[in-house]
Protein backbone atom coordinates (compact mmCIF):
# COMPACT_ATOMS: atom_id res chain seq x y z
CA UNK A 1 0.00 0.00 0.00
CA UNK A 2 1.05 3.59 -1.32
CA UNK A 3 1.48 5.75 2.07
CA UNK A 4 0.27 9.71 1.88
CA UNK A 5 3.50 11.71 1.60
CA UNK A 6 2.98 15.19 2.81
CA UNK A 7 4.70 19.01 2.32
CA UNK A 8 3.70 21.30 4.76
CA UNK A 9 4.26 24.86 3.69
CA UNK A 10 3.94 27.55 6.92
CA UNK A 11 4.60 31.18 6.69
CA UNK A 12 4.69 33.49 9.12
CA UNK A 13 1.93 36.65 9.85
CA UNK A 14 0.35 35.74 6.34
CA UNK A 15 -3.76 37.13 6.72
CA UNK A 16 -6.13 35.22 4.83
CA UNK A 17 -7.20 38.20 3.48
CA UNK A 18 -4.42 39.09 1.84
CA UNK A 19 -5.14 35.76 -0.13
CA UNK A 20 -6.91 36.10 -3.38
CA UNK A 21 -8.94 32.62 -2.85
CA UNK A 22 -10.41 34.11 -0.18
CA UNK A 23 -11.32 37.22 -2.12
CA UNK A 24 -8.69 39.92 -1.03
CA UNK A 25 -9.16 43.38 -2.08
CA UNK A 26 -5.85 44.06 -1.77
CA UNK A 27 -3.60 41.60 -4.09
CA UNK A 28 -3.49 38.02 -5.86
CA UNK A 29 -1.80 35.29 -5.52
CA UNK A 30 -2.31 32.46 -8.35
CA UNK A 31 -0.28 29.95 -7.34
CA UNK A 32 -2.22 29.68 -3.61
CA UNK A 33 -5.26 29.82 -5.39
CA UNK A 34 -4.23 26.88 -7.39
CA UNK A 35 -4.25 24.63 -4.35
CA UNK A 36 -7.78 26.17 -3.23
CA UNK A 37 -9.12 25.74 -7.01
CA UNK A 38 -7.46 21.63 -7.04
CA UNK A 39 -8.28 20.85 -3.62
CA UNK A 40 -10.24 22.25 -0.54
CA UNK A 41 -10.22 26.26 0.79
CA UNK A 42 -10.96 25.77 5.20
CA UNK A 43 -12.58 28.56 5.57
CA UNK A 44 -12.76 28.65 9.64
CA UNK A 45 -9.54 27.48 10.59
CA UNK A 46 -7.95 28.95 14.03
CA UNK A 47 -5.31 29.28 16.01
CA UNK A 48 -5.28 28.42 19.62
CA UNK A 49 -2.90 31.27 20.72
CA UNK A 50 -2.16 34.51 17.86
CA UNK A 51 1.70 34.39 18.21
CA UNK A 52 4.86 32.62 16.55
CA UNK A 53 5.95 30.36 18.65
CA UNK A 54 2.98 29.05 20.48
CA UNK A 55 1.35 28.06 17.67
CA UNK A 56 4.03 26.47 15.83
CA UNK A 57 4.09 24.06 18.81
CA UNK A 58 0.60 23.26 18.52
CA UNK A 59 1.26 22.60 14.56
CA UNK A 60 3.67 19.88 16.21
CA UNK A 61 2.50 18.41 18.88
CA UNK A 62 -1.10 18.73 18.73
CA UNK A 63 -1.77 20.46 22.36
CA UNK A 64 -2.27 23.75 23.51
CA UNK A 65 0.13 26.29 24.70
CA UNK A 66 -0.19 24.98 28.56
CA UNK A 67 0.51 21.53 27.75
CA UNK A 68 3.23 22.45 25.15
CA UNK A 69 5.18 25.03 27.34
CA UNK A 70 5.32 27.54 24.60
CA UNK A 71 3.27 30.06 26.06
CA UNK A 72 4.92 33.03 24.59
CA UNK A 73 7.49 34.03 22.21
CA UNK A 74 10.35 33.63 25.34
CA UNK A 75 9.43 30.25 25.79
CA UNK A 76 10.70 27.12 24.30
CA UNK A 77 8.53 23.53 23.74
CA UNK A 78 9.06 21.16 26.34
CA UNK A 79 11.28 18.41 24.94
CA UNK A 80 9.35 15.91 26.53
CA UNK A 81 5.76 16.26 24.56
CA UNK A 82 6.52 14.05 21.19
CA UNK A 83 5.42 15.76 18.13
CA UNK A 84 3.68 14.01 14.90
CA UNK A 85 7.17 14.14 13.13
CA UNK A 86 8.18 12.60 15.62
CA UNK A 87 5.88 9.52 15.02
CA UNK A 88 6.33 9.73 11.17
CA UNK A 89 10.03 9.24 11.64
CA UNK A 90 9.35 6.04 14.11
CA UNK A 91 6.84 4.58 11.30
CA UNK A 92 9.26 4.95 8.57
CA UNK A 93 8.95 8.02 7.15
CA UNK A 94 11.60 10.77 5.70
CA UNK A 95 11.12 13.27 7.36
CA UNK A 96 12.69 17.49 6.78
CA UNK A 97 12.57 20.87 7.75
CA UNK A 98 13.19 23.83 6.38
CA UNK A 99 13.12 27.84 6.84
CA UNK A 100 11.97 29.32 10.43
CA UNK A 101 11.91 27.31 13.66
CA UNK A 102 11.52 29.65 16.21
CA UNK A 103 11.59 27.09 19.30
CA UNK A 104 14.84 27.57 20.52
CA UNK A 105 18.37 27.19 18.83
CA UNK A 106 20.06 25.31 21.73
CA UNK A 107 20.39 22.10 23.31
CA UNK A 108 16.98 20.14 23.38
CA UNK A 109 15.27 22.95 21.91
CA UNK A 110 16.73 22.45 18.57
CA UNK A 111 14.31 20.64 15.71
CA UNK A 112 14.10 16.88 16.60
CA UNK A 113 12.43 14.06 14.89
CA UNK A 114 14.04 15.15 11.23
CA UNK A 115 16.19 13.59 9.11
CA UNK A 116 17.47 17.11 7.87
CA UNK A 117 17.08 20.27 8.91
CA UNK A 118 18.16 23.74 8.10
CA UNK A 119 17.05 26.68 10.47
CA UNK A 120 17.24 30.54 10.63
CA UNK A 121 18.01 31.83 14.30
CA UNK A 122 15.25 33.37 15.65
CA UNK A 123 13.16 35.52 13.37
CA UNK A 124 15.96 35.16 10.81
CA UNK A 125 16.67 37.61 7.77
CA UNK A 126 15.90 38.24 4.78
CA UNK A 127 18.63 38.97 2.65
CA UNK A 128 22.09 36.55 2.70
CA UNK A 129 20.50 34.83 6.09
CA UNK A 130 22.22 32.78 8.31
CA UNK A 131 20.83 29.67 8.67
CA UNK A 132 21.84 26.49 11.38
CA UNK A 133 22.03 23.18 10.71
CA UNK A 134 23.56 20.00 12.54
CA UNK A 135 27.00 20.80 11.50
CA UNK A 136 26.62 24.56 12.56
CA UNK A 137 26.09 28.11 11.07
CA UNK A 138 26.77 29.77 8.06
CA UNK A 139 25.43 32.56 6.17
CA UNK A 140 23.30 31.70 2.86
CA UNK A 141 23.42 34.40 0.13
CA UNK A 142 19.93 34.81 -1.89
CA UNK A 143 16.62 35.67 -0.76
CA UNK A 144 15.05 33.65 2.33
CA UNK A 145 12.19 33.02 0.69
CA UNK A 146 13.84 31.63 -2.34
CA UNK A 147 16.76 29.73 -0.09
CA UNK A 148 13.88 27.65 2.11
CA UNK A 149 12.64 26.39 -1.36
CA UNK A 150 15.54 25.94 -3.20
CA UNK A 151 16.33 24.03 0.22
CA UNK A 152 13.11 21.65 -0.31
CA UNK A 153 13.30 20.85 -3.72
CA UNK A 154 16.83 19.78 -3.33
CA UNK A 155 16.19 17.49 -0.63
CA UNK A 156 13.02 16.23 -2.42
CA UNK A 157 15.14 14.99 -5.25
CA UNK A 158 17.99 13.77 -3.18
CA UNK A 159 16.44 11.68 -0.18
CA UNK A 160 15.52 8.22 -0.41
CA UNK A 161 13.04 7.46 -2.79
CA UNK A 162 12.16 3.70 -1.01
CA UNK A 163 10.39 6.41 1.79
CA UNK A 164 7.57 7.95 1.77
CA UNK A 165 8.13 11.63 3.04
CA UNK A 166 6.75 14.76 5.36
CA UNK A 167 8.83 18.09 4.43
CA UNK A 168 8.03 21.23 6.42
CA UNK A 169 9.01 23.91 5.07
CA UNK A 170 8.90 27.44 7.19
CA UNK A 171 8.96 30.89 4.99
CA UNK A 172 10.18 33.78 7.49
CA UNK A 173 8.09 35.86 5.38
CA UNK A 174 5.48 38.37 5.56
CA UNK A 175 7.28 38.81 8.64
CA UNK A 176 7.95 42.46 9.94
CA UNK A 177 10.06 44.37 8.84
CA UNK A 178 8.97 43.11 5.58
CA UNK A 179 11.84 43.52 3.34
CA UNK A 180 11.07 42.20 -0.39
CA UNK A 181 13.11 40.63 -2.95
CA UNK A 182 14.29 43.38 -5.25
CA UNK A 183 12.19 41.99 -8.51
CA UNK A 184 9.01 42.24 -6.44
CA UNK A 185 9.91 46.02 -5.29
CA UNK A 186 7.95 47.50 -8.31
CA UNK A 187 4.59 45.96 -7.18
CA UNK A 188 2.04 48.19 -5.19
CA UNK A 189 4.17 51.15 -5.81
CA UNK A 190 1.22 53.82 -6.81
CA UNK A 191 -0.44 54.33 -3.14
CA UNK A 192 -3.57 52.83 -4.25
CA UNK A 193 -4.24 50.07 -1.96
CA UNK A 194 -7.36 49.82 -0.11
CA UNK A 195 -8.09 50.34 3.10
CA UNK A 196 -10.62 47.98 5.21
CA UNK A 197 -13.65 48.90 6.36
CA UNK A 198 -12.38 49.20 10.04
CA UNK A 199 -9.60 51.52 9.20
CA UNK A 200 -10.59 54.43 11.14
CA UNK A 201 -12.31 52.24 14.05
CA UNK A 202 -12.78 54.49 17.13
CA UNK A 203 -12.28 51.40 19.31
CA UNK A 204 -15.25 53.15 21.62
CA UNK A 205 -17.16 50.31 23.08
CA UNK A 206 -14.03 48.21 23.38
CA UNK A 207 -12.50 47.31 26.41
CA UNK A 208 -9.73 49.60 28.20
CA UNK A 209 -7.14 46.79 28.00
CA UNK A 210 -7.72 46.70 24.05
CA UNK A 211 -7.78 50.42 23.63
CA UNK A 212 -4.34 50.82 24.76
CA UNK A 213 -2.39 48.01 23.20
CA UNK A 214 0.78 49.82 20.77
CA UNK A 215 -0.37 47.92 17.65
CA UNK A 216 -1.72 51.48 16.11
CA UNK A 217 -0.55 52.41 12.58
CA UNK A 218 -0.58 55.86 12.98
CA UNK A 219 1.23 56.00 16.26
CA UNK A 220 3.23 52.65 16.93
CA UNK A 221 4.61 51.60 13.44
CA UNK A 222 7.86 52.83 13.25
CA UNK A 223 10.78 54.12 10.62
CA UNK A 224 12.20 50.75 11.69
CA UNK A 225 9.17 49.23 9.65
CA UNK A 226 8.92 52.14 7.49
CA UNK A 227 12.53 52.13 6.60
CA UNK A 228 11.79 56.02 6.24
CA UNK A 229 10.57 59.12 8.63
CA UNK A 230 7.43 60.30 8.90
CA UNK A 231 7.59 63.76 6.94
CA UNK A 232 7.45 66.78 8.81
CA UNK A 233 4.41 67.95 7.55
CA UNK A 234 2.40 64.32 8.51
CA UNK A 235 3.88 64.77 12.26
CA UNK A 236 1.97 65.71 15.19
CA UNK A 237 -1.95 64.94 16.35
CA UNK A 238 -3.67 67.34 13.85
CA UNK A 239 -2.36 65.03 11.09
CA UNK A 240 -3.04 61.69 12.68
CA UNK A 241 -5.74 60.64 9.81
CA UNK A 242 -3.08 61.51 6.67
CA UNK A 243 0.08 59.82 8.82
CA UNK A 244 -2.15 56.93 9.52
CA UNK A 245 -2.67 57.01 5.53
CA UNK A 246 0.65 57.15 4.44
CA UNK A 247 1.89 54.98 6.72
CA UNK A 248 -0.27 51.92 5.96
CA UNK A 249 0.59 52.22 1.89
CA UNK A 250 4.12 51.22 2.49
CA UNK A 251 3.37 48.91 5.52
CA UNK A 252 0.95 47.22 3.25
CA UNK A 253 3.20 48.04 -0.19
CA UNK A 254 5.76 46.11 1.45
CA UNK A 255 3.77 43.28 2.78
CA UNK A 256 2.35 42.59 -0.22
CA UNK A 257 5.40 42.36 -2.26
CA UNK A 258 6.82 39.91 0.79
CA UNK A 259 3.85 37.89 -0.06
CA UNK A 260 4.29 37.80 -3.71
CA UNK A 261 7.96 36.10 -3.48
CA UNK A 262 5.66 33.05 -1.31
CA UNK A 263 3.09 32.99 -4.15
CA UNK A 264 6.26 32.26 -6.71
CA UNK A 265 7.97 29.62 -5.11
CA UNK A 266 4.54 28.19 -3.48
CA UNK A 267 4.39 27.99 -7.63
CA UNK A 268 8.03 26.47 -8.43
CA UNK A 269 7.27 23.65 -5.26
CA UNK A 270 4.07 22.81 -6.73
CA UNK A 271 5.54 22.43 -10.46
CA UNK A 272 8.12 20.13 -8.79
CA UNK A 273 5.14 18.06 -7.15
CA UNK A 274 3.70 17.74 -10.62
CA UNK A 275 6.95 17.04 -12.92
CA UNK A 276 8.51 14.41 -10.63
CA UNK A 277 5.03 12.59 -10.09
CA UNK A 278 4.37 13.18 -6.47
CA UNK A 279 1.35 15.20 -6.57
CA UNK A 280 -0.96 12.33 -6.70
CA UNK A 281 -0.54 11.11 -3.30
CA UNK A 282 0.99 13.97 -1.68
CA UNK A 283 -1.04 16.24 0.92
CA UNK A 284 -0.12 19.76 0.08
CA UNK A 285 -0.92 22.30 2.97
CA UNK A 286 -0.62 26.02 2.94
CA UNK A 287 -1.12 28.16 5.99
CA UNK A 288 0.21 30.51 8.28
CA UNK A 289 0.99 30.41 11.93
CA UNK A 290 -1.86 33.35 13.12
CA UNK A 291 -3.08 35.99 10.50
CA UNK A 292 -2.47 39.48 10.96
CA UNK A 293 -4.60 43.18 11.16
CA UNK A 294 -3.84 44.57 7.70
CA UNK A 295 -5.43 48.08 9.02
CA UNK A 296 -8.16 46.64 10.23
CA UNK A 297 -9.04 48.31 13.41
CA UNK A 298 -6.83 50.80 12.47
CA UNK A 299 -4.26 48.11 13.66
CA UNK A 300 -0.90 45.59 12.46
CA UNK A 301 0.08 42.61 14.03
CA UNK A 302 -1.94 39.68 15.95
CA UNK A 303 -2.07 38.71 19.63
CA UNK A 304 -5.66 39.55 19.85
CA UNK A 305 -9.10 37.17 19.15
CA UNK A 306 -10.21 39.42 16.74
CA UNK A 307 -10.86 37.19 13.41
CA UNK A 308 -8.47 38.65 11.10
CA UNK A 309 -5.83 37.31 13.93
CA UNK A 310 -7.54 34.34 15.03
CA UNK A 311 -8.14 32.68 11.62
CA UNK A 312 -5.29 31.23 9.66
CA UNK A 313 -5.47 30.57 6.29
CA UNK A 314 -5.62 27.06 5.26
CA UNK A 315 -5.31 25.50 1.65
CA UNK A 316 -5.04 21.70 1.04
CA UNK A 317 -4.44 19.81 -1.89
CA UNK A 318 -4.44 15.78 -2.15
CA UNK A 319 -5.85 14.63 -5.57
CA UNK A 320 -6.38 11.09 -4.78
CA UNK A 321 -8.47 11.90 -1.70
CA UNK A 322 -9.86 15.48 -2.23
CA UNK A 323 -12.34 16.84 -4.75
CA UNK A 324 -11.20 20.03 -6.57
CA UNK A 325 -12.87 23.51 -5.06
CA UNK A 326 -13.58 21.71 -2.34
CA UNK A 327 -15.14 24.17 0.44
CA UNK A 328 -14.83 23.30 4.68
CA UNK A 329 -16.98 25.36 6.66
CA UNK A 330 -16.21 23.52 10.39
CA UNK A 331 -14.17 25.05 12.71
CA UNK A 332 -10.63 23.48 13.07
CA UNK A 333 -7.81 24.68 14.94
CA UNK A 334 -3.96 24.66 14.65
CA UNK A 335 -4.46 21.64 17.34
CA UNK A 336 -6.34 19.66 15.14
CA UNK A 337 -3.52 19.65 12.54
CA UNK A 338 -0.90 16.80 13.97
CA UNK A 339 -4.10 14.38 14.82
CA UNK A 340 -5.46 14.78 10.69
CA UNK A 341 -1.31 14.58 9.38
CA UNK A 342 -0.84 11.04 11.29
CA UNK A 343 -4.81 10.12 10.32
CA UNK A 344 -4.03 10.72 6.46
CA UNK A 345 -0.68 8.79 7.01
CA UNK A 346 -2.20 5.79 8.13
CA UNK A 347 -1.12 6.66 12.17
CA UNK A 348 -3.65 6.58 15.20
CA UNK A 349 -2.64 9.95 16.67
CA UNK A 350 -4.45 8.41 20.21
CA UNK A 351 -1.54 6.07 20.40
CA UNK A 352 1.31 7.44 18.87
CA UNK A 353 1.02 11.58 20.11
CA UNK A 354 -1.17 10.01 23.55
CA UNK A 355 -0.56 14.17 24.78
CA UNK A 356 -3.02 15.59 21.80
CA UNK A 357 -5.58 17.56 22.46
CA UNK A 358 -7.05 18.06 18.66
CA UNK A 359 -9.01 15.76 16.43
CA UNK A 360 -8.60 14.31 13.09
CA UNK A 361 -10.32 16.25 10.52
CA UNK A 362 -9.80 13.77 7.55
CA UNK A 363 -13.52 12.92 7.43
CA UNK A 364 -14.13 16.21 6.38
CA UNK A 365 -11.31 16.49 3.82
CA UNK A 366 -13.23 13.78 2.04
CA UNK A 367 -16.57 15.42 1.98
CA UNK A 368 -17.98 13.72 4.94
CA UNK A 369 -20.40 15.12 7.26
CA UNK A 370 -18.92 14.57 10.98
CA UNK A 371 -22.33 15.38 13.57
CA UNK A 372 -20.46 15.49 16.86
CA UNK A 373 -17.83 18.00 15.24
CA UNK A 374 -17.06 20.86 17.79
CA UNK A 375 -18.78 23.60 16.99
CA UNK A 376 -16.76 26.37 18.99
CA UNK A 377 -12.39 27.41 19.16
CA UNK A 378 -10.86 28.03 22.75
CA UNK A 379 -8.38 30.50 22.40
CA UNK A 380 -5.98 31.48 24.72
CA UNK A 381 -3.03 34.64 24.88
CA UNK A 382 -0.62 34.25 27.84
CA UNK A 383 1.80 36.90 26.56
CA UNK A 384 0.01 39.62 28.96
CA UNK A 385 1.21 43.36 28.36
CA UNK A 386 4.76 42.67 27.30
CA UNK A 387 6.91 45.49 26.84
CA UNK A 388 6.47 46.35 22.96
CA UNK A 389 2.71 45.26 22.04
CA UNK A 390 0.81 46.34 25.17
CA UNK A 391 -1.95 42.90 24.44
CA UNK A 392 -3.75 42.10 27.29
CA UNK A 393 -3.91 38.15 28.58
CA UNK A 394 -7.01 36.82 27.58
CA UNK A 395 -8.79 33.96 26.77
CA UNK A 396 -12.25 33.36 24.97
CA UNK A 397 -14.89 31.19 22.87
CA UNK A 398 -15.67 31.83 19.42
CA UNK A 399 -18.83 29.78 17.59
CA UNK A 400 -20.51 30.25 14.07
CA UNK A 401 -22.45 33.32 15.41
CA UNK A 402 -20.59 34.80 18.49
CA UNK A 403 -17.60 35.51 20.46
CA UNK A 404 -16.81 35.92 23.87
CA UNK A 405 -13.84 37.10 25.09
CA UNK A 406 -12.77 38.11 28.74
CA UNK A 407 -9.51 40.05 29.42
CA UNK A 408 -8.57 38.96 32.70
CA UNK A 409 -5.97 41.15 33.55
CA UNK A 410 -2.72 39.09 35.00
CA UNK A 411 0.45 37.52 33.50
CA UNK A 412 0.97 34.64 36.08
CA UNK A 413 4.41 34.59 35.85
CA UNK A 414 4.66 34.03 31.95
CA UNK A 415 8.33 34.68 30.10
CA UNK A 416 7.60 37.90 28.51
CA UNK A 417 4.25 38.90 30.39
CA UNK A 418 4.37 42.01 32.85
CA UNK A 419 2.75 41.60 36.65
CA UNK A 420 0.47 45.00 35.83
CA UNK A 421 -2.97 44.14 36.69
CA UNK A 422 -5.53 45.24 34.41
CA UNK A 423 -8.99 45.69 35.94
CA UNK A 424 -10.75 42.32 34.17
CA UNK A 425 -13.14 43.24 31.64
CA UNK A 426 -15.59 41.13 28.94
CA UNK A 427 -16.04 41.81 25.36
CA UNK A 428 -19.15 40.08 23.28
CA UNK A 429 -19.69 40.09 19.73
CA UNK A 430 -22.93 38.75 17.79
CA UNK A 431 -21.11 38.11 14.77
CA UNK A 432 -24.48 37.65 13.07
CA UNK A 433 -25.15 41.17 12.59
CA UNK A 434 -21.54 42.43 13.45
CA UNK A 435 -19.41 40.82 11.53
CA UNK A 436 -16.74 42.95 11.60
CA UNK A 437 -16.77 43.61 15.42
CA UNK A 438 -17.08 46.78 15.97
CA UNK A 439 -20.02 46.73 18.45
CA UNK A 440 -19.09 44.87 22.67
CA UNK A 441 -22.41 43.81 23.47
CA UNK A 442 -20.99 42.37 26.65
CA UNK A 443 -23.27 44.28 28.86
CA UNK A 444 -26.07 44.73 26.79
CA UNK A 445 -29.16 43.42 28.11
CA UNK A 446 -30.27 42.05 25.40
CA UNK A 447 -27.47 39.46 24.70
CA UNK A 448 -27.57 38.32 28.50
CA UNK A 449 -28.65 34.86 27.90
CA UNK A 450 -26.42 34.39 25.06
CA UNK A 451 -23.41 35.67 27.22
CA UNK A 452 -24.68 32.72 30.08
CA UNK A 453 -24.53 30.61 27.74
CA UNK A 454 -21.31 31.59 26.09
CA UNK A 455 -19.96 31.72 29.53
CA UNK A 456 -20.59 28.26 30.17
CA UNK A 457 -19.58 27.09 26.95
CA UNK A 458 -15.74 28.52 27.71
CA UNK A 459 -15.94 27.16 30.96
CA UNK A 460 -16.67 23.54 29.08
CA UNK A 461 -13.80 24.24 27.08
CA UNK A 462 -11.40 24.57 29.83
CA UNK A 463 -12.45 21.72 31.43
CA UNK A 464 -11.96 19.83 28.13
CA UNK A 465 -8.58 21.16 27.19
CA UNK A 466 -7.70 21.07 31.43
CA UNK A 467 -6.72 24.55 31.18
CA UNK A 468 -7.40 26.52 34.27
CA UNK A 469 -9.35 29.53 34.36
CA UNK A 470 -8.02 32.70 35.98
CA UNK A 471 -9.69 32.91 39.30
CA UNK A 472 -7.25 35.82 41.14
CA UNK A 473 -3.74 35.97 42.51
CA UNK A 474 -2.68 32.54 42.92
CA UNK A 475 -4.14 31.18 40.19
CA UNK A 476 -1.69 28.24 38.69
CA UNK A 477 0.83 28.89 36.35
CA UNK A 478 1.13 27.30 32.80
CA UNK A 479 3.58 24.42 33.19
CA UNK A 480 4.16 21.58 31.43
CA UNK A 481 1.71 18.71 31.75
CA UNK A 482 -2.16 18.66 31.56
CA UNK A 483 -4.19 18.62 35.12
CA UNK A 484 -5.48 15.28 34.39
CA UNK A 485 -3.34 12.78 36.05
CA UNK A 486 -4.42 10.16 33.57
CA UNK A 487 -3.33 11.70 30.63
CA UNK A 488 0.08 13.05 32.32
CA UNK A 489 0.53 9.50 32.99
CA UNK A 490 0.57 8.11 29.68
CA UNK A 491 2.60 10.93 28.32
CA UNK A 492 5.00 10.24 30.49
CA UNK A 493 5.09 6.52 30.07
CA UNK A 494 5.21 6.82 26.57
CA UNK A 495 8.21 9.14 26.73
CA UNK A 496 9.73 7.20 28.77
CA UNK A 497 9.43 4.27 26.47
CA UNK A 498 11.18 6.78 23.11
CA UNK A 499 13.78 7.77 25.26
CA UNK A 500 14.54 4.36 26.46
CA UNK A 501 15.04 3.00 22.87
CA UNK A 502 16.61 5.85 21.22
Amino acid sequence: MTRTNIVFIMSDDHAAHAISAYGSRVNTTPHLDRIADEGMRMDATYCTNAICSPSRATILTGTYSHINGVSSIWTEMDYRVPTFVEALRDSGYATALFGKWHLGEHGRSLPRGFDEWTIFPGQGDYVDPEMIDATGASTVPGYATDIVTDQAIDWLDNRDQDKPFCMMVHHKAPHRPWVPDEKHRHLYADGAIPEPATFFDDHGTRSKAVRGVHMTIADDLGAEDLKSDVPAHLRGPENREARMRWKYQIYMRDYLQCIQSIDDNVGRLLDHLDDTGLAENTLVVYTSDQGFFLGDHGWFDKRLMFDQSLQMPMLIRWPAHIAPGSRCEEIITNADFAPTFLDACGLDAAEVLPAAQGRSFLPLLRGEQVDDWPDAVYYRYWEHDDPIHNAPAHYGIRTADHKLIHYYGAGLGVPGASERIFEPEWELYDLRDDPAELNNVADDPAHAEIRRELEAKLAEYQRHYADAPYTGPGTPQPQWGPHDADMLARVEKYVAGIRATS
